[in-house]
Formats: structure tokens, sequence, C-alpha cells
């Protein structure tokens, strides 16, 4: 049996390979953005995965991904409403950044 560490490192280089991956598919990848639906931030689209109809970025595959393979979460709704207050997080600072230039 795996420890925890062996399982986390395994999947750091699974997700890392993704983005490999996906760049070798398609190098205009590397210039595609979008809004990760689990973090809320502008991400890469290489490495990013689908989840039933949730688009997550690539360090999100991760720790949806290590929640998976240590049976902490069972589906991704649950790594969702985990990241809702960083979702909000990021999506008050937005809100400050466009007050700023607005005002200036």
């Amino acid at each position: 049996m795996k420890s925890e560490e062996e399982i986390v490192k395994e999947m750091q280089e699974v997700v890392a390979q993704m983005v490999i991956d996906d760049l070798e598919e398609d190098p205009d990848l590397a210039k595609e953005t979008f809004e990760c639906d689990c973090c809320g931030q502008e991400k890469p689209l290489a490495g990013s995965v689908e989840y039933t109809g949730y688009r997550l970025c690539n360090d999100c595959v991760l720790i949806a991904e290590i929640g998976f393979a240590l049976n902490k979460i069972k589906d991704i709704q649950e790594v969702i409403d985990a990241m809702e207050d960083k979702r909000l997080e990021g999506l008050c600072e937005f809100i400050k950044q466009e007050e700023k230039r607005s005002n200036n």
C-alpha cells in the first residue's frame, strides 16, 4: 500500500505530464486561458480537465485527483464546494482592481 506522500508525488507527476502532453498535441494552448470553475482564476487551458460540466485548471485538477486517490472526496462537486471561498476571494479582488482602474 502506498503512503499518502507517494500518492501525492505520483499525482503531481501525472498532472504535470498532462500539461506537457496538451502542449505537444497543440502548442497554441500555451496562449489560451479560461476561468477555472473551481478556483475562479484565469488559468492556462493546457493541462485543464473537464469533470461533469466543470472545467478545472491544472492546479485544481491536482487537488481533485489527490482527493480522489486518497478517498477524501467522492465527486468533483465536493472540490467545487470546498473552493467556494477561494473563488469569492478572487472575485472580490477582481472587483477592487476594476474600481481602482475606473477611478484613475
